[in-house]
């Protein structure tokens, strides 16, 4: 199994979301949260990442989107979003911030703190 998405977040700041086999293969579960909701996904290689569950272009909710490789498809415009940084595929552009998860004995933990680089947080 590999983990993306991952950066320097001080150790308290992480909070379980769930097991690996909570999230489907090629899909996604959505993270509740006050500041907006927050999309982990795993791919069919068992990588999770998690972006801010709404695309840069009108809003989507890239948690219904279908997920192919390290990409989202927005369920709206069908507007492809790279999962390790949230940037739009080209010629598209923007960006959905992107968050950072580890998983350990099986269990997904998420920062609430975004990933630098994205001005849409």
């Amino acid at each position: 199994m590999q983990v993306a998405a991952q950066s320097k977040v001080p150790a308290g700041n992480w909070i379980e979301v769930g097991t690996l086999e909570d999230i489907p293969r090629q899909g996604a579960r959505v993270v509740r949260h006050a500041d907006g909701d927050i999309a982990v996904f795993r791919t069919l290689d068992d990588e999770v990442f998690a972006l801010r569950d709404r695309c840069p272009h009108k809003g989507g909710p890239l948690s219904q989107g279908i997920v192919h490789g390290k990409r989202v498809a927005c369920p709206l415009h069908d507007w492809k979003i790279h999962l390790d940084t949230g940037m739009a595929v080209a010629p598209d552009e923007g960006c959905a911030a992107s968050f950072p998860v580890r998983v350990e004995g099986g269990k997904v933990f998420l920062s609430l703190i975004p990933d630098a680089g994205c001005p849409n947080k």
